[in-house]
């Protein structure tokens, strides 16, 4: 059974930091490329950050470049992904999305989501 499970939203005020969690099993997710999105209230889904299958290579959403960071495990069973993010906004805003893409990393495309995790940045 293909399990994305986010963990680690919250409420925050802007300027603070917080690190999402994204725990990958049911498949051979190191052979997945991951990613986070995120949907705002109001606005379409959208890429946040991707990272490669080894996690040599990584795409960043212009709007978070130098805020977040994305990393990968890679362990026997179970891959998980985290995002760092600092310096928050209240426009970071969202419920957001983990997601696996087999292959290559992209902005779109992904096979598998997970449920979504909310994160709300107050000013």
């Amino acid at each position: 059974q293909v399990q994305l499970v986010e963990s680690g939203g919250g409420l925050v005020q802007a300027g603070d930091s917080l690190r999402l969690s994204c725990a990958a099993s049911g498949r051979t997710f190191s052979s997945y490329s991951m990613a986070w999105f995120r949907q705002a209230p109001g606005k379409e889904r959208e890429f946040v950050a991707g990272i490669a299958r080894r996690g040599g290579g990584t795409l960043y959403a212009d709007s978070v470049k130098g805020r977040f960071t994305i990393s990968r495990d890679n362990a026997k069973n179970t891959v998980t992904v985290s995002l760092q993010m600092n310096s928050l906004k209240p426009e970071d805003t969202a419920v957001y999305y983990c997601a696996a893409r087999l292959g290559y990393i992209d902005y779109d495309q992904y096979n598998y989501w997970g449920q979504g995790t909310q994160v709300t940045v107050s000013s």
